[in-house]
């Protein structure tokens, strides 16, 4: 069945409750009574409640709505959060440079709002050593704790260790900030002027200086 309401000549049923343009209650009209009305305000008799007794049409100017409400769902759909689990690997016996490379990645993905899904590795032998990777992910924990928690404990799985490190900031958060870094960027680029230097400090520094004879 169409989701799209039924408008004008479509609408099949003796009398409708109708609903002015700005809202306001008509009462109980005839349909032929209703389409004259419409006709007479240059718009449509959108159906807005079929299962209503009688069913409730509203006078409005249909193609507009349907624009608007495209380009409201259009911008919901751009604000929309959506919660993104990254995944980053480790050996329990990582190289120090290797592992401030891995750290940093997970400090982005944490600035961006998202989850970070933490996997040590364990080969061979280090499987019998799993408080190597255990302590690995606490010092992880600790070095990011300004930016994320531990959504969910260290834990084995198979050759593997698992821990999930959650945003204390919100994917919506950090997408406004982002949007707002990246708009002061543009800014800067253009050449437009910081709050704290004055249009005026140039003129004002040329004025001090003594004129040259």
């Amino acid at each position: 069945m169409s989701a799209e309401p039924r408008i004008n000549d479509r609408i099949r049923v003796p009398e409708v409750r109708l609903v002015g343009p700005s809202g306001e209650q008509v009462g109980i009209v005839p349909l032929a009574k209703a389409l004259e009305l419409a006709q007479e305000y240059d718009l449509d008799l959108v159906e807005v409640a079929a299962n209503a007794r009688p069913p409730v049409c509203k006078l409005m100017d249909y193609g507009k709505f349907k624009y608007e409400s495209a380009m409201k769902a259009r911008e919901a759909r751009k604000n929309q959060a959506h919660t993104v689990i990254k995944e980053m690997k480790l050996r329990p016996k990582i190289d120090p440079h290797d592992y401030d490379t891995k750290k940093g990645h997970v400090v982005r993905f944490l600035k961006q709002g998202d989850k970070v899904k933490i996997t040590i590795m364990f080969r061979g032998r280090e499987q019998s050593r799993p408080e190597l990777g255990y302590r690995l992910l606490q010092r992880l924990a600790e070095d990011v704790q300004e930016l994320g928690f531990v959504e969910s404990n260290p834990k084995q799985d198979g050759r593997n260790m698992i821990m999930v490190l959650g945003p204390h900031k919100k994917k919506t958060e950090a997408m406004a900030e982002a949007r707002e870094a990246q708009a002061a960027r543009k800014a800067e680029r253009q050449g437009v002027p910081h709050l704290d230097q004055s249009p005026d400090a140039s003129v004002e520094q040329s004025a001090e200086e003594p004129a040259e004879a």
